[in-house]
């Protein structure tokens, strides 16, 4: 489980990595330069596209060249060959301290994303939404946080992984597939005196978390029951998210950065903000839930 360098990037935020198993190419966001990235694993091609602001967390939709993107300030749909950028609505425009952040589609193709909060200060008042396939916005009735990271779901949709990065544990609450009804929000693992700070997540096959885990240079994998089952070292210490790829998703692609680093860290740490590959025995992923909007 060694992981490989994939792609050399040297992002200051990498983050976001999907895999699209219909194209067969990885997906990631490096938000603080306000670029797409993608990447074919076959041919070594890579291509980014820009966007107006900076681009937080996305979804796949049915079309393969349209996507569902979570600007720091709005959700709109973008179109990958022809640049156009259809806006859907704004998102906590009476917080001018707060953008988007992690975000991911349920098993029903419903968009959950959560906020975060720049302020040095980091008050929680970020919050959890919920983009219905009607384009009705919701807000889930989850306490508010500084950092919204690790939304993921369950293989069958009956639970919803979450968290607030700087509490170090991660959530989870039983989530209606039907209704969309969220609660009995509750800890799921809790990494106090574990090394690194809990980042995007994502579930496999077996109903297994993976987690990157910031500051921690791993991604760990966690048990249905919350315990550690094992440990992927990160040559690089900033991990910032996980998803499954490769043509049966038993590849977990890993995005890093080096936001916050001295020029002597980064130095240190030259692969920072790049994208790397795990090549797994026995463990696959799923599909990655399309947009359903």
């Amino acid at each position: 489980m060694n992981a490989q360098l994939a792609v050399d990037g040297r992002h200051e935020l990498g983050e976001g990595v999907l895999w699209c198993e219909r194209t067969q190419t990885v997906y990631w966001t490096d938000i603080h330069a306000s670029r797409l990235w993608n990447h074919n694993p076959q041919t070594g091609a890579t291509r980014s596209w820009g966007m107006p602001e900076r681009l937080c967390c996305y979804a796949f939709t049915a079309d393969v060249e349209r996507l569902l993107i979570g600007l720091e300030s709005r959700l709109a749909f973008f179109n990958l060959s022809t640049g156009a950028i259809t806006p859907i609505c704004d998102v906590e425009q009476d917080l001018p301290s707060t953008r988007l952040n992690d975000g991911r589609c349920d098993r029903q193709g419903r968009f959950v994303f959560g906020t975060l909060n720049e302020d040095p200060a980091r008050a929680p008042v970020g919050s959890f939404y919920r983009l219905n396939t009607d384009l009705t916005l919701e807000r889930l009735p989850l306490p508010g946080i500084a950092i919204s990271n690790s939304i993921c779901f369950s293989p069958d949709g009956s639970l919803m992984y979450h968290c607030d990065t700087l509490t170090g544990r991660i959530m989870c609450c039983d989530y209606d597939a039907s209704t969309g009804a969220v609660s009995g929000q509750r800890v799921f693992a809790d990494l106090s005196g574990q090394p690194g700070s809990p980042d995007g997540s994502t579930v496999d096959a077996d109903g297994h978390v993976w987690n990157a885990q910031w500051g921690g240079a791993r991604v760990v994998r966690f048990a249905p029951d919350g315990s550690i089952e094992r440990i992927v070292d990160i040559p690089s210490e900033q991990p910032s998210c996980v998803a499954f790829g490769g043509a049966d998703l038993s590849t977990l692609y890993v995005t890093t950065a080096h936001e916050g680093m001295s020029p002597q860290k980064r130095e240190a740490d030259a692969l920072a903000g790049a994208l790397f590959a795990v090549p797994l025995n026995g463990v696959r992923g799923l599909p990655e839930a399309r947009f359903g909007g």
